[in-house]
């Protein structure tokens, strides 16, 4: 579908997102001012915009070839277009307010992940396949820029579920989201970086020379170690 949109619309996209039947469900429960954007029930959502430096382009014909090839070839069963500013803010609202509408509804696991485009479907059954069998206390919740091959594999507490056993499994799901997120050829970090709390992750999944290397630059650049101290390398003793 994404290389179908991007053909049609000469490469100007700009935004491809990935909203959940779900993940859209918490946002209309939980935020006020939101509407179901379609009629019809569907598990996935796609939220795109394409956009130019060119003011007299024909963007919306660029958009409407791009959904009359998405819905011919039956990769899509119905779409909405904006017709103002007012409607494309409301649009995109859906889509800013997922992480507030899960943390309305509950305790959440996040995992900023990035995986080649052509290996996201591949992993997504494989990822939410795992948390089907060994999490039924929790409930998956992902989404994202998948456009850039970036997504929040989160999992959300399922109702009735104790949050505080919930949570305590943080350490044991996410070593197997990343493992698997590594079998793929992913990244375990995205768009949110390294910063404190994923060094450890960078020293388990990135290779002795690529630590070295990082160490090296980083002690040419900065050898007293006051940029950014105990962030993404730990500082050597």
């Amino acid at each position: 579908l994404l290389e179908q949109l991007r053909a049609a619309s000469s490469d100007r996209l700009s935004s491809f997102e990935l909203i959940p039947a779900n993940a859209l469900d918490l946002v209309l429960q939980h935020i006020p001012g939101t509407v179901r954007p379609l009629p019809a029930a569907s598990p996935f959502f796609a939220l795109l915009e394409i956009t130019s430096s060119n003011r007299d382009e024909p963007l919306r014909e660029a958009i409407e070839a791009a959904l009359g090839l998405a819905l011919d070839s039956k990769l899509i069963t119905d779409a909405v277009l904006a017709q103002n500013s007012r409607e494309r803010d409301g649009l995109w609202k859906l889509r800013e307010s997922i992480p507030e509408a899960q943390r309305k509804d509950g305790a959440s696991l996040k995992h900023d992940v990035a995986l080649p485009i052509a290996g996201l479907p591949q992993f997504y059954a494989a990822a939410s396949a795992w948390v089907r069998e060994h999490v039924p206390e929790g409930v998956l919740v992902a989404y994202g820029h998948v456009g850039d091959g970036n997504l929040h594999f989160n999992i959300n507490q399922a109702p009735g579920s104790a949050r505080a056993a919930f949570l305590a499994r943080e350490p044991e799901i996410k070593r197997a989201i990343h493992d698997l997120v590594r079998d793929h050829a992913g990244s375990f970090s995205a768009e949110h970086g390294i910063g404190r709390l994923k060094v450890e992750e960078l020293e388990r999944y990135a290779s002795p020379v690529e630590l070295d290397l990082m160490r090296a630059i980083k002690r040419s650049l900065d050898p007293n170690g006051i940029m950014n101290p105990g962030k993404v390398l730990r500082r050597a003793p």
